[in-house]
């Protein structure tokens, strides 16, 4: 992990099409757009919007045995990995491939191949477990970690390209936490009892790939038992996700001979070298106790011990490419104890996911040409200008502000970049050797390509033109260190934005996610960082102090929401999602006030018995449709940065006035927000 990961914001535009999936299910077009038999209209929109809006579609799509959650977002993704399943098979078939075509061609086959992985067994995992057992002394040991660091596999750490925060033109090395088998610091240290069972799950994993490898039962056991001390160390001195999202926290720039202090045992400069980095003067160490504890480790623990935790690691980053035990077993513990799924997925869905993963652009590059028109790219970039208009309103009219913030936010919203579609240009992946029946040689020589293309950035400028996701992913992303919105071919795709659809629909989805990502340029991570992407503070004191009171309404209103049992939101950890929720919603509804008058529309207007607004509420509510497994509510109310989605939509509307007018929600009513009394920064 790097300070690169600031930019991520998963799986927000990803649920997009409820209305368009759900058609191509059998269920008859509206005149709207909407998903008219998800209403529940036996429940009052006023007492819980997210039932009346999705009630009868989550009584009508159980939770398939192979998902964890069953969403509007999941049906969209089913038809988009069927498009990229037959993109793959045709390729794989074509006697006359082109070089693109042989990469993706070879490297499905190599994974849909079960009966040739079943039959080469252990053959292809067994050479690199004999050189690590055979490691004798620290160079050994320091060698290792950089070949499994080169091969995608963080152990102890993770090292690579990341842009420099106070400079984010260029490109630095950075050092991060890593290491950990479970999802994050605290599943180490939880006492409730759902967590130590967890634990217990865990070792026992451990255990049973020592026993795949060859271990007697009690050798397992005990080796699983020496990781779970060393992971246990390295979490103690990690910092947890809600501190993570803190960017201050993440920057320590030092000269190379400041993190030699830091773990003098491990000689850096052997490492650089080992992994083949560019020369370089500093870098950015974001947990500097990580390194340190990390440094005791290697000098205090037992080399048999420390040899035992990079050989699991390997088995386990290893085990979906190894034949069915070794596979059964990963997703035994990532998928069923973790997700609460009960099978696992068909392999054509593995084996399109993991073609994704690791020719993404290859991939993307053929998806594009099938899929995407610039008709597409056009109507979007017009909306998102839109939003953008709105925004700078919304600044302008910001009560608490002070004229001087206002001044530089207009500056850094001018400077957003919006890229949509795809990527200018194409990677190139001609160094990539693909091996027909290879799945585990593809796999790891793919990912040794790409630990080579991140770390060859390092003292270079940053390409602000390179995607962090793959076109054909269903999802979009603000990058705060390029102060740039990007939105992949995967979610532009018809129906995700119908012209057969009512306005009102298509700014409540659509629109949502522009003004969503928009709005994480300003939430409580974004606004940290200016025009340019550099960390730098540009607020008066007063304004910062005004924001964070604004914002404490959403940390206290979203703690108090449990999606599960025992379990309550982290109002800290979901801040900037639920900021950009309840900004996104406004500035798409205010486009769509002055769309509507600009075409001379009322918002009286109906369509299918709903007039603009209410069609606009029920537009966004229906992304948000879905059903999910207790294992996976957890999971995901412990680690992911978004709220369910019944609370981004209930915890969304009961903020906004405007939903009150458009349902006639009146005092006492769930969903009725006091004027004035409502959550809002933006």
């Amino acid at each position: 992990m790097t300070y690169r990961n600031l930019a991520f914001c998963a799986l927000f535009c990803a649920i997009l099409t409820a209305r368009a999936a759900t058609k191509s299910a059998g269920v008859p077009e509206s005149k709207s757009g909407l998903d008219l038999q998800a209403i529940d209209k036996s429940v009052n929109p006023c007492a819980n919007f997210y039932q009346y809006a999705c009630g009868n579609w989550m009584k009508s799509h159980p939770i398939p045995a192979d998902e964890s959650t069953w969403g509007t977002f999941d049906l969209l993704v089913e038809r988009n990995q069927s498009i990229l399943r037959d993109i793959l098979e045709d390729a794989q078939k074509n006697q006359s491939r082109s070089e693109l075509d042989q990469k993706i061609g070879g490297y499905y086959q190599s994974c849909m191949d079960e009966a040739g992985i079943a039959q080469r067994g252990m053959q292809p995992l067994q050479p690199e477990l004999d050189r690590i057992a055979a490691i004798n002394g620290d160079k050994d040991f320091l060698d290792e970690i950089a070949r499994l660091q080169l091969r995608g596999i963080d152990v102890f750490f993770g090292f690579s390209s990341t842009p420099d925060p106070n400079d984010a033109r260029m490109e630095i090395a950075g050092f991060d936490q890593g290491g950990l088998g479970l999802p994050e610091k605290d599943y180490y240290f939880r006492t409730d009892q759902k967590s130590q069972e967890i634990r217990k799950k865990y070792v026992a994993y451990l255990a049973r790939l020592f026993e795949l490898t060859g271990a007697a039962p009690a050798q397992g056991q005990a080796k699983a038992n020496t990781v779970m001390s060393i992971e246990m160390d390295l979490a103690k001195a990690s910092l947890d996700v809600t501190a993570r999202r803190n960017p201050q926290l993440l920057v320590h720039e030092m000269p190379v001979s400041d993190l030699q202090k830091l773990a003098p045992g491990f000689n850096f400069t052997d490492f650089f070298a080992q992994v083949k980095a560019p020369p370089f003067s500093k870098l950015n160490v974001a947990v500097p106790d990580f390194m340190k504890a990390f440094g005791v480790l290697a000098k205090t623990e037992n080399m048999q011990g420390l040899k035992d935790y990079l050989a699991v690691h390997y088995i386990s980053a290893s085990a979906p490419l190894l034949p069915k035990d070794f596979d059964e077993a990963h997703f035994d513990f990532y998928g069923r104890v973790l997700t609460g799924a009960q099978q696992q997925k068909p392999r054509w869905k593995r084996c399109v996911r993991a073609t994704d993963a690791n020719l993404g652009e290859a991939l993307g590059r053929v998806y594009v040409e099938k899929t995407f028109g610039e008709q597409g790219k056009e109507r979007t970039l017009a909306m998102v200008h839109q939003i953008e208009d709105e925004m700078g309103k919304d600044i302008e009219s910001a009560s608490w502000m002070t004229p001087e913030t206002k001044k530089a936010a207009m500056i850094k919203l001018k400077a957003v970049a919006n890229k949509i579609g795809y990527p200018d240009k194409w990677r190139d992946y001609s160094s990539v050797t693909i091996v027909d029946n290879d799945y585990f040689g593809n796999t790891y020589r793919a990912a040794e390509f790409e630990a080579k293309r991140e770390l060859d950035k390092i003292g270079k400028p940053v390409d602000r033109s390179e995607w962090g996701m793959t076109p054909p992913t269903v999802n979009a992303y603000y990058n705060p260190l390029e102060n740039n919105i990007n939105f992949p071919a995967g979610i532009l795709q018809p129906p995700f934005y119908s012209n057969k659809a009512d306005e009102a629909v298509n700014y409540g989805a659509v629109g949502v996610v522009m003004g969503h990502e928009l709005t994480h340029g300003f939430d409580d991570q974004g606004r940290q960082f200016d025009a340019d992407g550099n960390l730098k503070d540009w607020w008066q004191k007063s304004d910062e102090e005004k924001f964070k009171q604004l914002a404490d309404c959403f940390v206290r209103e979203y703690g108090a929401f449990s999606p599960v049992s025992g379990i309550e939101l982290n109002g800290r950890l979901t801040l900037g999602e639920n900021t950009a929720d309840n900004g996104g919603i406004r500035l798409a509804y205010m486009a769509l006030l002055q769309e509507l008058k600009d075409k001379n529309v009322p918002v009286t207007d109906e369509a299918d018995g709903y007039t603009e607004p209410q069609q606009f509420f029920l537009g966004y509510a229906q992304l948000w449709c879905e059903n999910v497994r207790p294992e996976m509510a957890r999971l995901m109310a412990q680690t992911d940065p978004h709220s369910p989605g019944e609370f981004r939509v209930n915890g969304v509307v009961r903020n906004m006035p405007q939903f009150d007018e458009a349902f006639s929600c009146k005092a006492g009513d769930a969903m009725y927000v006091a004027p004035g009394k409502g959550c809002r920064v933006w």
